[in-house]
C-alpha cells in the first residue's frame, strides 16, 4: 500500500477562463447598477418609474430568466450563449448611454417628481433594460454551469464554487471602483462607457480562450438535445411541488430588502442628503464585506442547518434598515458632518450595505443547499435552475413596492429645498426605515413559520 496522499487535479483552463469571463460581467453590471434608478430620474422619468423600470424589467429579466435561458444555452453550447449575451450586454449599455451622448436628451441634476422624458426616450430605454436582462440572463445559468462542470468531475466543487463566489465580488469591487473614477471624470452617463468595455473584453475572452466543458472533457456530441416542448414541460413541472413554491415566496422577502439597496438607498442619498452620492463607493461595502469575512462565517457558522441561517441572515437585513434612523434622530440631522468630511447619512448608509452583506453571507448559499434538500431525487438539478427565482420575485415586487416607501411614506409632508433637495418630516423619514426593518423581520417569521409547517407535513 502507497503511503502518498492522493494529488489534487488542478483545474481544467475553461474553469479559470469562466471565472475571469464572470469578473468583467459583474464589473460591467455593478459599474452602472447602484446608479440606474438615479440616471433614470435625472432623464426626466419622474420619481416612481425608475424604480418600476430597475426592479419589475431589469431585475426581473436577469433573475427570472435563466429558467429558460439556461436551459436553452446548455442546448446550445455555452460558449455560443455566452458570445451572444455579451453582444446583446453591450448593445443594451450603449443604449442606456445613448440619450446622453447622441440623443441629445437633457440631463438634470435634479429627481423631479414629474415626468418630462418623451415616448421615444422611454422606448429606448425599455429597449436598453430589455437587452441587458436577457444577456445577464444567459451569463448565470452559463457560468455556474462551467465552474459545475469542471471542477466537480475532478471532485473539487466546493472549492470551485468558493473561487467562483469570490470572483463575483472581485468583479463587482473592480466595476463599482472603476465607475467611480470614470463618472467623477467625464459625467454620470459614461459608467455605463465602463460596462461596455468590461463587455467588449469579456467577449474576447470567451472567444479565443473558452471551450464547452464537455469539449474539454472529451464529450463533445454526447449529448441529446431537448425539444422546445420539453424544455418548457420542465419548467412548470416544478410549480406542481407546492412545498417548494411555499419556500420560493418565504424567502422572496430576504430580496426584497436587498433590492431596496438599489432602490430605496439611491433615491434617499440623493434626493434627500446630496446633489452627487458616491453610490458606487457606498455599495462597495457589499461585496468588501463578502471577500473579507466570507471564510470566516463558513468556519463558524456553516455547521448551522440552513433554515436557521436563512432566517438570521434576513433578520440581520431587517436590522440594517434601522440603522438609518441614527442620522435622523442626530444632532445636525441626516446631512451633518461625520469626522468633519461627509455627511452622516451616507456612513450609516455604507454601514447598512455592509450589514446586508453580513445576511447575505448567512441566506445566499444556504439557500442553494436547502433547495437542494427540498427537490425530490432525481430532479435536483432541475430544481436548482429557480434558485434565482426569489430574486426575482423580491426585485420585481421591491422596485414599486420600494418606490412607494420612499415617496409616499418618506417624503409625505417634504419640503423642497432652494437646492433641490427634498427637506423630510423626521417622524415620516423614520417611518419609511421602519416599514422596511418590519418587512425584513415579517420575513424571517415567515421562513420560520413555512419550516415550523414542513416539519408536520414531510413529503
Amino acid at each position: 500500500m502507497s503511503d502518498k496522499a492522493p494529488t489534487l487535479q488542478k483545474f481544467p483552463r475553461t474553469f479559470w477562463t469562466a471565472n475571469v469571463t464572470e469578473l468583467f460581467e459583474r464589473g460591467a453590471y455593478y459599474a452602472m447598477a447602484s446608479f440606474v434608478v438615479v440616471y433614470l430620474g435625472q432623464l426626466g422619468m419622474g420619481k416612481t418609474i425608475p424604480s418600476n423600470l430597475n426592479g419589475m424589467l431589469l431585475w426581473g429579466l436577469v433573475y427570472f430568466l435563466p429558467i429558460l435561458s439556461g436551459t436553452i444555452a446548455d442546448q446550445v453550447g455555452f460558449k455560443k450563449a455566452l458570445l451572444t449575451a455579451f453582444v446583446l450586454l453591450s448593445g443594451g449599455y450603449f443604449l442606456m448611454g445613448y440619450p446622453v451622448w447622441f440623443g441629445g436628451y437633457a440631463f438634470s441634476d435634479v429627481i423631479k417628481d414629474e415626468v418630462t422624458a418623451d415616448s421615444n426616450l422611454f422606448a429606448i430605454v425599455i429597449g436598453a433594460i430589455v437587452l441587458i436582462g436577457m444577456g445577464g440572463s444567459i451569463i448565470k445559468p452559463c457560468i455556474s454551469g462551467t465552474v459545475q462542470k469542471t471542477a466537480g468531475v475532478i471532485g473539487r466543487a466546493t472549492l470551485g464554487f468558493g473561487i467562483f463566489y469570490m470572483v463575483i465580488n472581485i468583479g463587482s469591487l473592480f466595476g463599482r471602483g472603476t465607475a467611480f473614477a470614470v463618472r467623477k471624470q467625464l459625467g454620470l452617463s459614461y459608467i455605463f462607457a465602463v460596462s461596455i468595455v468590461c463587455c467588449i473584453v469579456a467577449f474576447f475572452v470567451v472567444l479565443l480562450f473558452y471551450r464547452d466543458p464537455e469539449r474539454e472533457g472529451g464529450e463533445a456530441g454526447s449529448k441529446a438535445r431537448k425539444p422546445l416542448g420539453r424544455i418548457l414541460k420542465d419548467m412548470f413541472l416544478v410549480l406542481r411541488n407546492v412545498r417548494f413554491i411555499l419556500f420560493l415566496l418565504a424567502s422572496s422577502g430576504f430580496f426584497f430588502i436587498y433590492a431596496q439597496v438599489y432602490n430605496v438607498i439611491p433615491l434617499y442619498l440623493k434626493r434627500v442628503v446630496d446633489l452627487d452620492p458616491p453610490m458606487d463607493v457606498i455599495t462597495m461595502a457589499n461585496p468588501f464585506v463578502i471577500v473579507t469575512m466570507q471564510l470566516l462565517v463558513t468556519r463558524l457558522f456553516g455547521k448551522w442547518k440552513p433554515i436557521n441561517s436563512i432566517v438570521f441572515g434576513t433578520v440581520v437585513l431587517g436590522i440594517a434598515m434601522t440603522l438609518n434612523l441614527v442620522p435622523v434622530f442626530s444632532e445636525g440631522g441626516i446631512r451633518a458632518s461625520f469626522a468633519g468630511w461627509v455627511p452622516i447619512a451616507f456612513v450609516f448608509a455604507a454601514i447598512t450595505v455592509g450589514l446586508i452583506a453580513v445576511g447575505e453571507l448567512f441566506s445566499a448559499a444556504r439557500t442553494y443547499e436547502y433547495i437542494g434538500a427540498l427537490a425530490p431525487k432525481g430532479q435536483e438539478g432541475l430544481f436548482l435552475g429557480y434558485a434565482n427565482l426569489p430574486m426575482a420575485i423580491g426585485a420585481i415586487v421591491g422596485g414599486p413596492i420600494g418606490a412607494v416607501i420612499f415617496n409616499d411614506i418618506m417624503c409625505r409632508g417634504s419640503k423642497t429645498l432652494p437646492s433641490g433637495l427634498l427637506e423630510l418630516d423626521p417622524f415620516w423619514n423614520s417611518m419609511g426605515w421602519v416599514v422596511l426593518m418590519g418587512i425584513g423581520f415579517a420575513s424571517a417569521l415567515a421562513m420560520w413559520l413555512y419550516n415550523f409547517w414542513l416539519k408536520r407535513h414531510p413529503a
